[in-house]
């Protein structure tokens, strides 16, 4: 289980945790429509899956508004950002934030990639902040469990990451 705080506070996650080399978990959540994404529905590609508490939060914005501007120079990845955030929620955020090239997904009904990749945190019912990249085999190439929740991830690595994976 990753050590990770949320505002100076430990909390508690689920006791998977994903490792380079390993096969991506599936999962289920849902696209701003209502539809049902898994990992399945976006096989043979390359996935930068980015997990926030909220969008509705400074760094949260900052990390989509960020990846949103990366993903745009980014040949064959996909980049996901999922939260517990309402799928509507998600939505009116996007066309305000102008955000076109990631695709929020919303972990709120099940919390399946919560528990599938260790970021759900039990006291909160959010998710803890943290990047993985998946190739287009389903293999984690790339994984950082942001220390404290409330801390940026580091873009360039992860950004790297995924222009690197096959």
């Amino acid at each position: 289980m990753a050590n990770v705080t949320f505002k100076g506070n430990p909390i508690t996650l689920p006791a998977t945790e994903v490792k380079v080399g390993d096969k991506a978990p599936n999962f289920k959540v849902l696209a701003n429509d209502l539809s049902e994404v898994t990992l399945e529905s976006t096989k043979g590609q390359v996935r930068l899956i980015a997990s926030v508490p909220s969008i509705d939060t400074g760094v949260c914005d900052a990390e989509v508004r960020r990846f949103n501007e990366a993903a745009s120079q980014l040949d064959n990845v996909k980049v996901l950002t999922v939260s517990v955030d309402l799928p509507f929620a998600q939505k009116r955020w996007c066309g305000a934030a102008g955000i076109e090239n990631v695709q929020t997904l919303s972990d709120h009904r099940e919390l399946s990639f919560g528990e599938a990749y260790g970021v759900a945190i039990k006291e909160l019912r959010l998710l803890t902040r943290a990047v993985f990249v998946v190739d287009s085999t389903d293999t984690v190439t790339y994984v950082e469990y942001v220390p404290e929740a409330t801390d940026h991830p580091n873009y360039e690595a992860a950004i790297e990451a995924a222009k690197q994976a096959k």
